[in-house]
C-alpha cells in the first residue's frame, strides 16, 4: 500500500493529511493560520513562522499515522488562491505573504475593472483586490522599496513547494485564477503585465508546471525539517478550489462544488468559459476544462469572527470542560428552525459580494433579541451569500445541477448542511474524507504516479458519506427571509460609500 501526503495551506487553517491510495484518510495534523493584520484590510502571514508550523505539522502527521517516512510515495501542496508570495533576487524570503482575504488593493482593482475590455479576450478574468498583479501594482505605488527587491512571484502553495524542493515554479491552474494566463496560448503574456503597469514583473514570473506532474523531490534541508525522506516525489499541486472540486467528485455541471471556508466558493466545470457579462470568474480546471466560479469572502470565516466577538466566555467555559463551542451550536441549530431568528445578518466582515465597500451588520435587533438568535442569523446569512452566487451560476447552465457537493469547515455540522439544502433548495452531499482539499491533492498524486486520467482517479478515491434533502416547509420560510435579505442589500446600496467615508474620518 502506498501513502500520499497533502499539505493544505489555507487562510484560516492549515493541515498536513495522509491518505492511502484508496482515498482512506489515515491522519491529519492541523493548526490555525496565524494572520497578521496591523492595518485594516491588510492580511498577511510571516513566511518563516508559517513554514516552521507546516514543518511541524508534517512531522506530527507522520507520527500520528505511525508510518515510516519512506512509505510516503508522493507529496502534493494545496494552497489558497490569489494572494502574493515573494522571494528576493537571491530567492530568499524578505516580505510577508499576503492572503486572499487582503483588501488593500480594492481601489486599484476597481480602476482596472473599469478598463477590463482591454484585456478580457486574453484572461477572461474579472479584477479583484487580492489578485497578484493588483497587489504588485499596489506595492509599486505605495512600497517601492519592497517592489524593487522582487526576484520571484509565487502563489501560496507554490511557496510551500519551493520550501520542500528548493525549486521556484508556479502551477498553471493557480496562475490562471490569479490573472496571469493568456487563455488563448496557455502561457504568460506581457500584455497582462503591461495592462497592470508592472512590466518589470514579466521577467520574475516562475516557470509554469502542471498539477499532476512530478516537478521535483524533497530537498535534504526540507527532509531534516519535516521528517520526510529526501528525494520523495513532489507534484505540481493544486489551488484549493480545484483541490476541493476533485476531492468532492465534481467533474461537470451536473454537480456544483461549494466550499464553506474563509471564502464562499461556488463552482462547476465547463467546456466553455463564462462571458464577461455574467460577472463570473474563469480558471483552468485540472483537465483543462474551465472552472466557472462565483466567490467572495462571505462564508464561514464570518462565523469564526462573530463567535470571538460574542461568545468568548462560552468558548472558555467549553474548553475548560473539554468541549467545543461548536458542540453547543450544533444543539442550537438542531433545536431551532427557520422561524427562530428574526434577525438578518450580512456576512461582509472580510468583504462582500455586492460591492467592495459593503460592510457587515445585524438587522432587526430588539430588546427581546438573544445571543443565540444572533448566532443562528450568522449561519443563515452565510448561506444566503452562497445562494446569491449559486443563482448567478444557475443563469449560465441549461439545467440545474442534480446535487451540490460541499466541502470546508462547515461540513463538520450536519445541521448546517441541512440548512444549505433547505436554503439552496437542492440536495447536498458530503464525502467520507473530512479534508476534501487534501484528498484532491492525493488524487493528483495518484495520477502522477500511475499515469491515470482524472476521472479514474476520482472514482477510485471519492466516496459520498451523507446526503441532505431539502425540506419543503423550512425552504419556504427561508425563501421569505432570503427575499428580505435581498431587499436589504438593495436598500443599503447608497449607504455603503458614506459608511466607508465615515470610517476613514
Amino acid at each position: 500500500m502506498r501513502y500520499l501526503l497533502s499539505i493544505d495551506y489555507g487562510g484560516t487553517n492549515t493541515k498536513a493529511v495522509i491518505f492511502d491510495e484508496s482515498g482512506q484518510q489515515l491522519a491529519s495534523s492541523a493548526f490555525s493560520t496565524k494572520v497578521i493584520e496591523q492595518r485594516a484590510g491588510f492580511r498577511e502571514v510571516d513566511l518563516q513562522e508559517t513554514w516552521k508550523a507546516i514543518s511541524y505539522a508534517i512531522w506530527n502527521v507522520l507520527k500520528l499515522s505511525q508510518l515510516k517516512p519512506e512509505q510516503i510515495a508522493a507529496v502534493a501542496c494545496i494552497g489558497h488562491g490569489k494572494g502574493l508570495y515573494l522571494l528576493d533576487k537571491n530567492h530568499k524570503e524578505f516580505f510577508n505573504g499576503i492572503l486572499s482575504a487582503d483588501s488593500r488593493g480594492s481601489e486599484l482593482a476597481s480602476q482596472f475593472e473599469a478598463r477590463l475590455e482591454e484585456i478580457w479576450s486574453l484572461t477572461r478574468q474579472h479584477v479583484v483586490a487580492p489578485q497578484s498583479p493588483v497587489l504588485l501594482r499596489w506595492l509599486k505605488e505605495y512600497d517601492s522599496e519592497i517592489y524593487e527587491q522582487i526576484g520571484a512571484v509565487l502563489s501560496a502553495k507554490d511557496y510551500i513547494r519551493f520550501k520542500l524542493t528548493g525549486l521556484v515554479q508556479q502551477e498553471i491552474g493557480d496562475a490562471s485564477g490569479n490573472h496571469w494566463i493568456n487563455f488563448e496560448t496557455g502561457q504568460y503574456d506581457e500584455q497582462i503585465t503591461e495592462f497592470f503597469g508592472i512590466e518589470e514583473m514579466a521577467d520574475v514570473l516562475a516557470p509554469l508546471v502542471d498539477y499532476a506532474e512530478v516537478v521535483g523531490g524533497v530537498s535534504s534541508e526540507a527532509a531534516a525539517e519535516t521528517g520526510l525522506v529526501a528525494g520523495t516525489p513532489v507534484i505540481g499541486g493544486l489551488f484549493d478550489i480545484d483541490a476541493c472540486a476533485i476531492g468532492s467528485g465534481v467533474l461537470n455541471a451536473e454537480t456544483f462544488g461549494i466550499i464553506a471556508g474563509t471564502w464562499s466558493i461556488n463552482v462547476y466545470p465547463s467546456k466553455t468559459s463564462a462571458s464577461r457579462s455574467t460577472g463570473l470568474m474563469n480558471s483552468y480546471f485540472p483537465n483543462r476544462d474551465f472552472l466557472i466560479e462565483a466567490s467572495s469572502p462571505t462564508s464561514a470565516g464570518n462565523l469564526d469572527a462573530i463567535l470571538k466577538m460574542l461568545t468568548q466566555e462560552e468558548i472558555r467555559n467549553h474548553k475548560e470542560n473539554g468541549r467545543s463551542i461548536y458542540d453547543s451550536l450544533e444543539e442550537l441549530l438542531v433545536a431551532t428552525s427557520a422561524s427562530y431568528s428574526k434577525i438578518i445578518f450580512l456576512p461582509f466582515l472580510y468583504g462582500s459580494n455586492v460591492g467592495q465597500e459593503a460592510e457587515s451588520c445585524f438587522f432587526g435587533l430588539t430588546t427581546q433579541s438573544s445571543k443565540s438568535e444572533m448566532v443562528r442569523a450568522v449561519y443563515e446569512g452565510i448561506v444566503y451569500a452562497h445562494k446569491q452566487h449559486v443563482e448567478d451560476l444557475l443563469k449560465t447552465v441549461e439545467q440545474s445541477p442534480k446535487v451540490l457537493r460541499l466541502s470546508g469547515g462547515g461540513t463538520n455540522s450536519p445541521a448546517w448542511m441541512q440548512m444549505f439544502a433547505d436554503i439552496l433548495e437542492l440536495p447536498v452531499e458530503i464525502t467520507e474524507a473530512t479534508e476534501v482539499g487534501g484528498l484532491g491533492g492525493a488524487i493528483a498524486c495518484l495520477q502522477a504516479l500511475d499515469k491515470l486520467d482524472l476521472t479514474d482517479s476520482m472514482e477510485k478515491m471519492v466516496c459520498v458519506k451523507e446526503r441532505f434533502e431539502p425540506r419543503l416547509a423550512e425552504s419556504q420560510m427561508y425563501q421569505k427571509k432570503y427575499r428580505l435579505y435581498q431587499k436589504l442589500l438593495e436598500a443599503l446600496t447608497p449607504v455603503w460609500s458614506d459608511l466607508c467615508e465615515l470610517r476613514k474620518e
